[in-house]
């Protein structure tokens, strides 16, 4: 379980630093996120091909209907999130994003019978009123509604991603990784082919950017991710998933000099606090680490 945990927050350290490597490659918010997939698809592939790995998939129908559902929502997620960096940037683009754990915390109880004790209830309360703050003083600041709009929709794409990946229940984290980074090209491949006169062009400025993204962040991020949250608690996922809106707001700061407004920083400060309550008061965690 502690492996779980410590492969969970790597992953997430390593997708909040995405939209600062993202901001260095000049494309398109889907053309970004084509590459990030294929990329990424091919190091999982030369890794589970090299460990001699076989699939398992196939075996079970259901568990494939929910990986392809998980894995065409985490392509629609990746594309609505990088276009929201584009139009609102990405300290308001991951804080709007992360209304995904809230709509997963909301389904648990019903998808996976998951009890909601009141920590929990009170945190993410907390955290909606943090998520009013920031986007109402982001459409204050001039923010294009369709950026936010953007960012909300990867929200509710996210918890698609988060539900059905946990109803998938792979055998295997590399496997699972693999299938929906492959699966998640074909959707984006399938909408990047619909566009018009559309021609990737890379530079060579580009070039290190957009392969630190696909080997790195997405490979060996997607493998910490996904072979972790099939062994935690789905509540759990939710709320320790606030790392990584906290490390993107806190990198793009750093390295991009982006400014939060005292609102946006109160309602930063409520998002995550009410994370952070949620999780460290929860009185069945607190037992479990005491049995340790």
């Amino acid at each position: 379980m502690k492996s779980s945990y410590y492969k969970y927050f790597a992953a997430l350290l390593l997708f909040g630093s995405n939209g600062i490597v993202a901001s260095n490659i000049n494309l398109p918010s889907y053309e970004i996120v084509l590459l990030r997939l294929l990329l990424g698809s091919l190091f999982l592939i030369t890794v589970f091909t090299v460990s001699r790995q076989r699939f398992t998939f196939y075996r079970n129908k259901h568990t494939c209907l929910y990986l392809f559902i998980s894995a065409s929502a985490m392509g629609a997620s990746w594309m609505l999130l990088y276009e929201a960096y584009q139009q609102v940037g990405i300290s308001i683009a991951s804080l709007a994003y992360y209304c995904g754990p809230v709509i997963v915390m909301i389904l648990s109880p019903f998808l996976f019978r998951e009890t909601l004790t009141w920590p929990k209830i009170a945190g993410f309360l907390t955290v909606l009123a943090g998520m009013c703050l920031v986007n109402l003083q982001a459409l204050d600041e001039g923010k294009t509604i369709w950026g936010l709009f953007c960012g909300l929709m990867s929200a509710f794409m996210y918890a698609l991603m988060v539900t059905a990946n946990k109803k998938a229940k792979p055998e295997s984290g590399l496997e699972n990784s693999l299938l929906q980074l492959v699966i998640g090209s074909f959707i984006v491949v399938a909408f990047v082919s619909m566009q018009k006169n559309f021609v990737l062009s890379l530079t060579t400025i580009d070039w290190i950017p957009v392969l630190l993204l696909g080997l790195l962040n997405t490979g060996i991020g997607c493998y910490l991710y996904f072979s972790s949250i099939t062994n935690l608690p789905v509540q759990t996922v939710a709320i320790c998933g606030y790392l990584e809106p906290l490390s993107a707001v806190v990198f793009s700061v750093l390295f991009l000099h982006e400014v939060l407004l005292p609102l946006q920083m109160l309602g930063a400060v409520l998002i995550l606090g009410g994370a952070i309550f949620g999780e460290c008061f929860n009185p069945e965690k607190q037992q479990w680490l005491q049995s340790k």
